[in-house]
């Protein structure tokens, strides 16, 4: 079975770590990005500009490191790439915390149009506790 165009694509995303020339390709002008309430910096975002510069631009309160990593990926037939992995986060007390998440991406033209992210808010939350 030949591998899913849309997923060989949001799979470059999470292998370059979200680097600035890869977005640049693969997201389009018009995203989505929509954060589970709960989650630091939870909403909507609209565009990759107010996501580089509002969700990624500035460190978030309390934590030191913080990374996807993805473990599995799935397609559809409909334009959607969903991603099953956790984020390990490292707060500045010294907790670290793996949390679960979910990622639905769809893909339109070759370019990631929304990411629905759905994560287990309240570990990290603990964690930030200290």
């Amino acid at each position: 079975m030949p591998k899913s165009p849309n997923l060989a694509l949001i799979r470059r995303v999470y292998e370059s770590r979200m680097a600035p020339e890869v977005t640049s390709e693969v997201m389009a002008p018009d995203l989505i990005w929509d954060i589970t309430p709960g989650f630091p910096r939870s909403g909507v975002y609209h565009g990759w500009d107010d996501v580089a510069k509002n969700f990624f631009g500035t460190p978030m309160p309390n934590i030191a490191s913080f990374g996807a990593v993805p473990e599995e990926f799935h397609a559809d037939d409909d334009g959607h790439v969903f991603v099953y992995g956790h984020y390990h986060a490292e707060t500045t007390t010294g907790n670290a915390v793996d949390v679960r998440f979910i990622h639905l991406w769809t893909i339109r033209d070759g370019k990631a149009v929304s990411m629905r992210q759905a994560a287990d808010s309240h570990i990290l939350q603990e964690a930030l506790k200290g």
